[in-house]
């Protein structure tokens, strides 16, 4: 098949880098004026398609570019800080057509996605992947086993079917919640639970650290999965029947004295988890999520004390 990515991030380009080597064709739409264009960069992936812990492995990912009034089969959209409609601008302007998958973190209801997106075709899912590239174009990733996605009723795209062909192609599973927005939504709100507790000293500027320090810290972790249920309200506020969503939701719900215990045993046994950990390195896009969190929480009037206490330290 023929994948485009927009622009050269690490979402896009792992997943990229996964559907070149199992013999697709990817190419990658970049805004007018981008330069200094890699004709290939250097992988390192810790795969965890095939092994529960992960391997290690090196490769090379050839760069092609699309060009103006192309046709692929699907779009890779993963753009940071809520920045979609800058992103569709640019595959409007270049009159690049394909069904978009949109990797995204979203924080508005599903009637503003559909007017940011209008008449394109599209799906909502959510990457389970991350890493870091550097100023070399080293990409430096972790690549799970699946990737979560709406369901067909409710995408109504009309290749459905071949975009399950095509992660299935690279042994990519797919998880399908019962709704992919609301699920973003939770996913946004534990994320910000996690970063408020990691940063409860105000200091957010070198997330890498901070992960590692949480993730080998049992009560932190439990401080962690107190801010959680906290956030999750949020997420209830907006009319979210969270009884959808007990697998995603049962390690908070368990005492958290014991949630924190656990979770430190997961993170120092399981190099997956942990490495997509610390490799996010943005800080405008982790805050971003935060501050959407906290700002419907005091819409919304709610009480969540832990949760406000360590965000109003970060954001002071």
């Amino acid at each position: 098949m023929r994948v485009a990515i927009l622009g050269l991030g690490v979402i896009g380009t792992t997943y990229a880098y996964a559907f070149q080597k199992n013999g697709h064709d990817t190419f990658h739409i970049l805004r007018d004026g981008k330069k200094d264009i890699p004709s290939e960069i250097s992988v390192h992936l810790l795969d965890g398609r095939y092994d529960n812990t992960g391997e290690e492995k090196e490769g090379r990912y050839n760069v092609s570019l699309a060009h103006e009034n192309e046709e692929f089969d699907f779009i890779l959209v993963s753009v940071a800080s809520g920045n979609l409609k800058g992103a569709l601008d640019t595959i409007r302007k270049k009159n690049i057509k394909g069904t978009i998958v949109l990797f995204c973190n979203f924080w508005n209801e599903r009637s503003d996605v559909e007017q940011i997106v209008g008449d394109l075709p599209y799906i909502i899912a959510f990457p389970t992947a991350g890493g870091h590239m550097n100023s070399s174009w080293n990409l430096n990733c972790v690549l799970f086993d699946h990737i979560m996605l709406e369901s067909k009723d409710k995408a109504k795209i009309e290749n459905y079917s071949d975009l399950l062909t095509l992660l299935t192609s690279a042994d990519i599973k797919q998880e399908i919640p019962y709704d992919m927005l609301e699920w973003i939504w939770i996913h946004m709100a534990i994320n910000a639970g996690v970063t408020s507790t990691a940063g409860r000293n105000g200091e957010i500027d070198n997330p890498n650290q901070l992960a590692k320090e949480l993730m080998g810290n049992a009560r932190a972790l439990k401080l962690a999965v107190k801010s959680i249920r906290e956030t999750l309200k949020v997420v209830e506020g907006r009319g979210v029947n969270l009884g959808l969503y007990k697998n995603e939701l049962l390690p908070y719900k368990i005492p958290a004295e014991l949630a924190g215990i656990l979770m430190k045993k997961l993170f120092s046994s399981n190099e997956l988890t942990s490495r997509i950990m610390t490799l996010h390195s943005d800080v405008n896009d982790i805050l971003y999520g935060c501050k959407c969190v906290y700002d419907e929480g005091k819409k919304q009037g709610l009480d969540l004390p832990l949760f406000y206490k360590n965000m109003d330290k970060i954001l002071a």
